[in-house]
């Protein structure tokens, strides 16, 4: 997506991205057109050329707005991220349940990826929780680890249609790291 500031791009940009979602409840992502955007949208060829590259551009552009929130409020620090990701995940409920119905998750793996550079800018906050956690490590490592594992419990959340209480994941998640710790099954030498 083109950054702007002018109110008509923007509106533009929003109706863009809300006929792409439109359509995708209708029919599969890959059967979906630039053209059947423009129709849904009420647009001209050259309105969305002046806004996004492709129907990818749209999808990425949404996904990467809707982890900005996300990764802000991480950044601010005094946060329980698993919380945090979960309420991401409920607030994006329909997007999410979408990108799972066309097999599309892993395009917000994708964008959370492009985030893990962004530690070692002045974009991270020194309240964020993994400052601390990551002081003196190979945080790139690390932070691919993280995000892997838990994107990955999230996925299986939203591929059993998040029926399962987060609160009763999360539980599961701590007990579990718990015992690794307890059981000294990854060594620390």
């Amino acid at each position: 997506m083109y950054k702007t500031k002018n109110p008509s791009a923007i509106r533009s940009q929003k109706d863009i991205t809300k006929a792409l979602l439109n359509l995708m409840n209708e029919y599969p992502y890959e059967e979906i057109s630039v053209k059947q955007i423009l129709i849904d949208a009420k647009l001209a060829r050259k309105t969305f050329y002046r806004n996004f590259k492709s129907k990818d551009d749209v999808l990425l552009s949404l996904i990467r707005e809707k982890l900005f929130c996300y990764f802000q409020i991480v950044n601010k620090g005094d946060v329980d991220v698993l919380s945090t990701i979960f309420s991401f995940a409920v607030k994006n409920r329909e997007l999410l349940m979408l990108l799972e119905r066309n097999n599309l998750l892993h395009v917000v793996l994708q964008c959370m990826n492009e985030n893990i550079g962004l530690h070692k800018t002045k974009y991270v906050s020194k309240n964020n929780p993994f400052v601390r956690l990551f002081d003196g490590l190979d945080s790139e490592y690390l932070i691919s680890l993280n995000i892997g594992a838990i994107w990955n419990v999230i996925t299986l959340w939203i591929h059993e249609g998040m029926k399962d209480d987060p609160e009763y994941i999360k539980n599961s998640i701590s007990k579990y790291l718990m015992s690794l710790s307890e059981e000294n099954i990854i060594s620390c030498k």
